[in-house]
């Protein structure tokens, strides 16, 4: 039960983020400070922000909803949530970018992982 109310509370986080930034990744430029100087860079705001993010969000709903997919979600929870921390706090000491959004960022995947990871391992 534990499982599938965090899986549900990560499929409300990534997946409407993802939408809105597959949607209007402009949007990144006034949250995060990202722009798209040409089409190519757009399309890609789009696939990562919006399409990784909404597969995600996409993955844990299913979850859920699966038992059968409930280790497949925390398993790329779990994976992904460090990886982006760690690749969070790297980039703060490299590029000295210390914001809200880099601060919330780093709040969601550490407690992400510190509660993802746990659960992984009781499964």
């Amino acid at each position: 039960m534990v499982v599938r109310i965090f899986l549900a509370a990560m499929a409300i986080v990534w997946l409407p983020y993802g939408l809105y930034c597959f949607l209007d990744p402009n949007a990144l430029r006034t949250l995060a400070g990202v722009t798209a100087t040409t089409p190519t860079a757009m399309t890609e705001l789009r696939a990562m922000y919006g399409g990784l993010q909404s597969a995600v969000g996409t993955l844990a709903l299913l979850g859920t909803v699966r038992h059968d997919l409930e280790r497949c979600a925390l398993v790329t929870l779990a994976t992904l949530l460090p990886g982006l921390a760690a690749a969070r706090l790297l980039g703060l000491v490299l590029d000295h970018s210390w914001s809200a959004y880099t601060a919330m960022g780093l709040a969601f995947e550490i407690t992400g992982s510190l509660v993802t990871i746990p659960l992984l391992r009781r499964r």
